[in-house]
């Protein structure tokens, strides 16, 4: 959760960066998350196909809902727990 308040910090201001919502939730496109995670576009294409992050396509656009992308999160960080113990 971190990394969203750091997000914020960088993409907090609406008139450098307009701020997409649909049905009052919030969406990123790929250039938000390549800074939020820290990947390459292969990194985040393999993570759609592959790993379950839900996307949405709406004028040859990819975008993710915010729900999604921290229900992604809290997954990879379950996985990471299992793992260890």
């Amino acid at each position: 959760m971190e990394r969203f308040d750091r997000m914020e910090n960088i993409f907090g201001k609406p008139e450098e960066k307009k701020i997409i919502t649909l049905d009052g939730e919030r969406l990123y496109d790929n250039q938000d998350l390549y800074f939020l995670f820290h990947i390459c576009k292969r990194t985040l294409q393999r993570y759609r196909t592959h790993g379950g992050l839900k996307s949405i396509k709406w004028q040859q656009k990819t975008y993710y809902k915010e729900s999604d992308v921290k229900k992604f999160i809290e997954e990879q960080a379950e996985k990471k727990q299992r793992k260890f113990i």
